[in-house]
């Protein structure tokens, strides 16, 4: 009834094999750039001088991690609508919330202060309480 297999175990041979840290460093430079393209629309959509800076700052972090600048998107809405401008706030809550746990993850302060204060400002435009 069962038949074992008969081919030869293969391992992977695309390249060497990175490290945890170096994984975690690519998984949160990936969730920062996530985040400032969510950041750009909503700069596009509903202009602050506080979503200014928090774009400049995700784009300098990204930077550091990857020792490139971040790909920038045009933001595709040209007119906001509140149920899009709710949307967006929802996906850089989420976003913002991965970046905090891998960042956590990864030992990185920085990332991590970031991404925690990212989350807070889109809780509040969310109504979001988190009871600190």
């Amino acid at each position: 009834m069962y038949e074992p297999t008969r081919t030869k175990h293969t391992v992977c041979t695309h390249g060497p094999h990175r490290s945890r840290e170096e994984e975690l460093t690519i998984r949160l430079a990936g969730h920062l750039t996530a985040l400032l393209t969510v950041t750009d629309e909503l700069r596009a959509l509903t202009p602050s001088p506080e979503l200014d800076d928090a774009a400049h700052r995700l784009a300098l972090r990204v930077q550091h991690l990857r020792g490139s600048a971040p790909l920038r998107a045009r933001p595709t809405t040209p007119t906001p609508t509140p149920t899009h401008v709710t949307a967006l706030h929802q996906r850089a809550h989420t976003l913002a919330g991965q970046a905090l746990v891998v960042a956590t993850q990864r030992g990185d302060a920085t990332g991590a202060a970031l991404a925690a204060e990212r989350l807070h400002a889109h809780a509040a435009k969310l109504g979001i309480t988190d009871g600190m």
